[in-house]
C-alpha cells in the first residue's frame, strides 16, 4: 500500500511522463507494436538527449558557470543588474538549453533581490527571465529540446537553420529590452546593493571541470556534424562521466528521456495507423503553427513537436510555433515548469501569484509576438 502510494505519487509530481506513457500504451492497443515501430523511434535524438542532460548536470555540480554568477552580483544599478540576468539567461539558453539557463540564474535572482531589499521585481523579472529562455534558446539547434529534435529532421546545416531562427530571436532580444525599461520606467537609475555571492568552485574539481567542457563541445560536434558515428559518441561520454564522477550518473533527469520515448512510440504508433494519419495529416498540414501554439497548451510543446511532425508540411510554422508556445501558459514549456517550481520552494503559498504575473508578462509579449511569427511561418526552411 505504502508502495503505490509512491508510486501515485512520483507519477502525479511527473504529469508529463504520466501523460506520455498513457499516450503511448493507447497508441499501441490502437496499433499493434511491429519491429517497424522500433526502427522509427528517433534513437539519434535520444541518444544526443541523454548526452546533453549528463554533461549539463556535470555543470551544475561543478559550478561551471559560477564566474557569471559573481559578475552579477558586482552591478549596482537595477536596470543594470536585470539587463545583465535577463540577457545572461537568453544567452546562455542557447548553449546549456533553457532549462538549465533558468535553474542557474532564477535562484540567483532570488537571492540579489531579496538580499538588496527589491523582491517586489522579482515575480516580473523572472518572468521576463523564462521568456528570455525560451526565445533566447530557439536561435541553435541544442539550445531547447524540441530544436534537437527537429533539428535532426530538417536535413538542413546549422548556419542554415540559425539564419532562419535568427529574425524570431533578434526581434525579442529587442522586445526584452522595452519590457525592462517599461518596469524601470520611473527610477531608470534605481540602485541596489548586495553583498557578492556564488559557490566558490572546488580547486580539486578542475579535472571534471575540463572533462565535461570537452565533453561538451563533443555533443555540439556530433550535433552539428550529424556524424553516423554518435553511438560511441554516447558510449565515450558516459564511460568519460563513468570514471570522472560515477554518481553524477544516478542524478540525471533520466523522466525526460523516459518521456521522449514514450512521445515517440505514440508519435510511430499513430503515424503507422493510416486512417489517424490520414485525418492528422489534412487537420495539421498548413496549420502547423497553431496547431503547434495549441497543442503545446495540453501536451507542452516538446511532446506536441514529436506528435505533429510526421503530418507537417510547413517545417518553419512548426518550429515557429513550438518555441512561440511557451509564452501563453506554464503548460506550454517544460521550462516555465522548472521557473514555478524553484519560486514555490522559495514562496510556498504563493503559486497563484506566481502565475497571474507570469501570465500577465508573457501574454503581453506573446501578442506582440505571435502574428510577425506566423508571417514569417510561410517564409519556406529548406
Amino acid at each position: 500500500m505504502i508502495e503505490m502510494k509512491k508510486v501515485l505519487q512520483f507519477l502525479k509530481k511527473e504529469l508529463m511522463l504520466t501523460l506520455s506513457v498513457l499516450a503511448a500504451a493507447i497508441a499501441l492497443i490502437l496499433t499493434p507494436p511491429t519491429p517497424e515501430l522500433l526502427r522509427n523511434i528517433d534513437w539519434r535524438t535520444l541518444g544526443t538527449l541523454l548526452m546533453m542532460l549528463c554533461v549539463l548536470e556535470g555543470f551544475k555540480q561543478e559550478n561551471v558557470l559560477e564566474p557569471v554568477v559573481r559578475l552579477a552580483s558586482r552591478m549596482r544599478r537595477m536596470t543594470t543588474l536585470t539587463l545583465f540576468l535577463v540577457f545572461g539567461v537568453f544567452f546562455t539558453s542557447m548553449f546549456v538549453t533553457n532549462d538549465v539557463s533558468l535553474i542557474i540564474f532564477v535562484p540567483l535572482t532570488i537571492l540579489l533581490f531579496r538580499s538588496g531589499q527589491k523582491e517586489r521585481y522579482i515575480l516580473p523579472v523572472i518572468s521576463m527571465e523564462n521568456i528570455a529562455a525560451i526565445r533566447g534558446s530557439l536561435l541553435t539547434p541544442f539550445g531547447s529540446p524540441q530544436n534537437l529534435f527537429l533539428y535532426g529532421q530538417a536535413e538542413v546545416s546549422a548556419g542554415h537553420f540559425m539564419l532562419h531562427m535568427l529574425p524570431l530571436c533578434a526581434m525579442s532580444a529587442l522586445l526584452l529590452i522595452c519590457f525592462i525599461l517599461f518596469l524601470y520606467r520611473r527610477n531608470p537609475r534605481e540602485e541596489i546593493q548586495v553583498e557578492k555571492t556564488g559557490d566558490p568552485r572546488r580547486a580539486d574539481g578542475r579535472g571534471r571541470r575540463i572533462a565535461y567542457l570537452a565533453l561538451f563541445a563533443l555533443i555540439i560536434a556530433v550535433i552539428v556534424t550529424r556524424t553516423s558515428l554518435w553511438p560511441y559518441a554516447v558510449i565515450l561520454v558516459l564511460a568519460v562521466i563513468a570514471a570522472v564522477d560515477r554518481a553524477l550518473l544516478l542524478k540525471v533527469d533520466y523522466v525526460l528521456i523516459v518521456t521522449f520515448f514514450c512521445f515517440f512510440v505514440f508519435s510511430s504508433s499513430i503515424t503507422a495507423n493510416a486512417q489517424i494519419a490520414g485525418v492528422l495529416r489534412q487537420a495539421v498540414a498548413g496549420s502547423e503553427y497553431w496547431w503547434a501554439i495549441g497543442l503545446s497548451q495540453i501536451i507542452s510543446n516538446v511532446p506536441a513537436s514529436i506528435v505533429l511532425y510526421p503530418f507537417s508540411e510547413n517545417f518553419a510554422g512548426l518550429i515557429y510555433g513550438a518555441d512561440t508556445a511557451g509564452l501563453c501558459s506554464l503548460i506550454g514549456s517544460l521550462a516555465s515548469v522548472i521557473n514555478y517550481r524553484i519560486y514555490v520552494r522559495e514562496y510556498p503559498g504563493r503559486g497563484g501569484q506566481f502565475v497571474k504575473v507570469f501570465t500577465l508578462v508573457s501574454w503581453a509579449f506573446f501578442l506582440i509576438v505571435v502574428i510577425p511569427g506566423f508571417l514569417l511561418s510561410r517564409w519556406n526552411f529548406f
